[in-house]
């Protein structure tokens, strides 16, 4: 099959286009002919060495995929040849930019019928992220305030989308270019990191969430209440702070869930959940993606198509 493999760590120029065997399958898993992958700020910090973890090269990142299922493991009942499916793939294996990929059966849920493949590729891992990082680690509820940062991106976009549903109210940090862009996805105030501090005009907030990290971060315990929550995707760089605003920390690495993802693709298909792709590029085309993806100017997601 052909597929993208960096054989070291290092920049874009590591990705190679070049011919490897199908993976091989388990009994409890699902080969999956890619149609589509997202790329995410994971692919490339991995690609530079950020998380080496055991990784055996060559290696093949993406982990976001939507695909038809090719073959079956033996104690696969849920799925059959044919069917099309997305998941978030395990981050310690082999991934999707390639032709094909292997998928534990219970990391995959149904395409949503409402969307594209495309869509459907843009969606587990930023929804999963979202979704773990408002409810499992901050037990965000109605009526609660929930300042999210990077609102425009990946995990933002569908964060301020999963917190509106809850019935939150819902802040976001963003560029001038995106202002509207979060308006739409529901935000109830946008500020525009740019030209203003935000640690000065929010106050009295149960929740942020941080992937930005840095000032930033800091500046977010200024937000939040006492015993409010602070959730970040990154490390967390002074913890004392959180001691000094009596608040909570909470991190965590998303995991691939099939079941949840499904309940995501319902919310997608009763029109709760809108998705947006900010370019597409080809599997050839996958440097350009990742070179793209670190710009930091992302709207939405970055899809490659297989």
């Amino acid at each position: 099959m052909k597929a993208v493999t960096i054989h070291e760590f290092g920049g874009p120029e590591e990705l190679i286009y070049e011919e490897v065997p199908v993976p091989e399958f388990g009994p409890a898993e699902i080969l999956v002919k890619v149609h589509a992958t997202g790329i995410n700020p994971v692919d490339w910090k991995i690609r530079e060495g950020h998380t080496k973890g055991n990784i055996k090269f060559p290696f093949i990142l993406g982990w976001d995929v939507a695909g038809a299922v090719e073959a079956t493991g033996s104690l696969v009942s849920r799925f059959k040849t044919g069917d099309l499916v997305f998941a978030l793939a395990d981050l310690t294996r082999n991934g999707a930019e390639a032709e094909y990929v292997v998928i534990k059966t219970d990391a995959a849920a149904r395409v949503p019928s409402t969307i594209t493949i495309e869509e459907a590729a843009a969606t587990p891992l930023a929804a999963l992220t979202a979704w773990m990082m408002l409810f499992d680690k901050a037990n965000l509820q109605p009526g609660q305030r929930i300042l999210i940062h990077a609102a425009s991106g990946g995990v933002g976009s569908f964060a301020i989308q999963l917190a509106k549903i809850t019935g939150a109210y819902v802040a976001g940090t963003t560029s001038t270019a995106n202002i509207d862009y979060v308006k739409f996805l529901g935000a109830d105030e946008v500020i525009d990191y740019k030209s203003e501090d935000f640690s000065k005009k929010l106050n009295n907030y149960d929740v942020v969430l941080d992937t930005i990290g840095g000032e930033t971060q800091k500046k977010s315990f200024e937000v939040l209440k006492k015993g409010g929550v602070l959730v970040t995707t990154l490390q967390i760089e002074d913890k004392n702070l959180a001691y000094l605003h009596d608040v909570t920390l909470q991190t965590g690495l998303v995991m691939p869930n099939g079941s949840r993802l499904q309940e995501i693709a319902g919310l997608i298909d009763e029109g709760k959940i809108k998705i947006y792709i900010d370019k597409t590029f080809d599997l050839k085309e996958t440097k350009e993606a990742h070179e793209y993806s670190q710009t930091g100017k992302v709207r939405g997601k970055i899809i490659v198509k297989v």
